[in-house]
């Protein structure tokens, strides 16, 4: 019998979905089982990822801790191998060892199993969801006979692109007769204003569209197989993506189409039909998934080398509906991203409140690159040969390649985040203080990217002792390289994440 004390959680995570869910504002997208969901639980409306790439958005779900501070700095596959470090603590390895039953069916894509150490590991690339129901309730039920509290990762495949090819989205394999297959055609679509509008990307949407809903079915399946085996009154469930949806100007980007992401809570007890507009970060997702389990969310494996997490549990918020004041609860996020595949190094680092984003771009003198399948994709294949200045939605295809150091934008003004106000002196002490906030994070999260003179002042901390001085500038100057007559940082010798101007 499952005990009514046992404290579930079950995750459930799309790939690359984005906010293309019909309860986030999505009509035209067949959704009606994350809708169920919704109306059952609560819908966050400014949720975060810290990176708009797969593998480092799952380790920051399982770890609590950003990419630089887990070592998932990009994805897991076998040309570019990214781990995470040995050292670092985990979900399920947490709560396995509060006698957790833990287990993930489907995407795994972080590593290695040591850190991530589910007890039940069924991975599979199949985007068969009713299998992978099957094997969720398998899963339930071996909960059920070894009456054990348990946690279950679900990682589907879907509406990831089929990187095998260019356009096309899974939809051509015939699945198991219980997973639907949607009509949809070009101009039942809807094409967000961070895109384009061309044929070639109503031809993907299409199949995009048709992956969300099969996704969704599998959703409705593992609910159903929830209840069938009784644990739907005692099991918090959450939904998510790890990022925004698989096209340029989104995925790998930390604009909002990249971070700003779904996420359905549903936690017994709790009031239905929630809409609530407090900022979560992933980071939060761990110590919210501690506390429902009865455990310290400061909690650390024995003789833990883990960096200390910062993120807060939401549990305490869960049911708000108002904006709660800053002095309650977070009005703002870190981002922080440097790969995506091993080609495409680009670090940058991001602090958005709730008007204003501040990307600092660490390697601003470098192309933005393309990941390959968006490169490969049609819709790319439309837009870099439309008439005219090739454009990706509002944006122009140079200025998406072509980036500067510092970017900063009023996002109740500039929603796509087209015009850059960094350069404009009216907002000079605006960048400077949220480049201090960012520097401060970057700093106390021990960042190898938190640069001076375009070097790691976390990796010359060693010479703080024989007192180097640094340019105070972000970036070095070949033009004016000398350390004369400027502005300049010394490392502090007392504090190693420290400097001293």
């Amino acid at each position: 019998m499952a005990s009514p004390s046992h404290k579930n959680i079950l995750l459930l995570l799309a790939d690359d979905l984005g906010k293309y869910v019909g309860c986030y504002g999505c009509p035209s997208i067949r959704t009606p089982n994350l809708d169920r969901l919704a109306s059952q639980g609560v819908r966050f409306t400014s949720a975060f990822a810290s990176t708009a790439s797969c593998s480092g958005s799952r380790s920051t779900i399982y770890t609590g801790l950003h990419t630089h501070e887990n070592g998932q700095y990009g994805l897991r596959m076998h040309a570019t191998h990214f781990q995470t470090f040995e050292h670092v603590d985990s979900l399920p390895k947490l709560l396995r060892d509060h006698d957790y039953l833990t287990g993930i069916v489907g995407k795994i894509h972080v590593g290695p199993l040591s850190v991530y150490s589910w007890e039940v590991v069924n991975e599979s690339g199949t985007r068969n969801v009713a299998w992978v129901a099957d094997q969720c309730e398998a899963f339930f039920q071996q909960a059920r006979s070894d009456s054990k509290p348990w946690y279950l990762t679900v990682g589907f495949i879907d509406p990831h692109r089929d990187v095998t090819t260019r356009g096309e989205f899974g939809n051509q394999t015939t699945y198991d007769k219980r997973v639907p297959v949607l009509d949809v055609k070009p101009e039942d679509v809807e094409i967000p204003n961070w895109l384009s509008d061309l044929p070639e990307t109503r031809k993907e949407f299409v199949e995009y569209y048709q992956s969300i809903h099969r996704m969704d079915a599998g959703v409705g399946m593992i609910l159903d197989a929830l209840e069938h085996q009784g644990f739907a009154k005692n099991t918090l469930v959450l939904f998510t993506s790890d990022n925004g949806p698989p096209f340029v100007n989104s995925k790998t980007t930390l604009y909002e189409a990249g971070l700003n992401l779904p996420l359905i809570a549903r936690a017994p007890g709790c009031k239905p039909g929630l809409e609530n507009p407090n900022m979560i970060s992933f980071i939060d997702i761990f110590p919210t998934f501690l506390e429902w389990a009865g455990i310290d969310p400061a909690t650390r494996t024995k003789n833990s080398l883990s960096p200390r997490r910062l993120g807060r549990s939401f549990l305490p918020i869960l049911s708000q509906t108002a904006l709660l004041d800053a002095s309650i609860w977070q009005h703002h996020i870190f981002g922080s991203h440097t790969f995506h595949e091993l080609q495409n190094y680009w670090p940058t680092r991001v602090l958005r409140t709730r008007k204003y984003k501040y990307h600092r771009n660490l390697a601003w003198r470098l192309d933005f690159p393309f990941a390959a399948d968006l490169y490969a994709s049609l819709t790319f294949e439309g837009i870099r040969n439309s008439d005219g200045p090739a454009m990706i939605g509002g944006r122009q295809l140079r200025d998406y390649i072509f980036r500067p150091a510092e970017e900063l934008y009023d996002l109740d003004e500039d929603p796509q985040e087209l015009h850059n106000l960094a350069p404009d002196p009216a907002h000079t002490d605006l960048l400077l203080g949220l480049r201090k906030k960012l520097e401060n994070w970057q700093r106390q999260t021990k960042d190898l990217w938190w640069n001076r003179d375009g070097v790691s002042l976390t990796m010359l901390a060693r010479y703080a002792k024989d007192g180097l001085a640094i340019p105070d500038r972000l970036d070095f100057d070949v033009e004016n390289p000398g350390t004369k007559d400027i502005k300049l940082v010394q490392l502090d010798p007392y504090d190693h994440s420290g400097v001293k101007t």
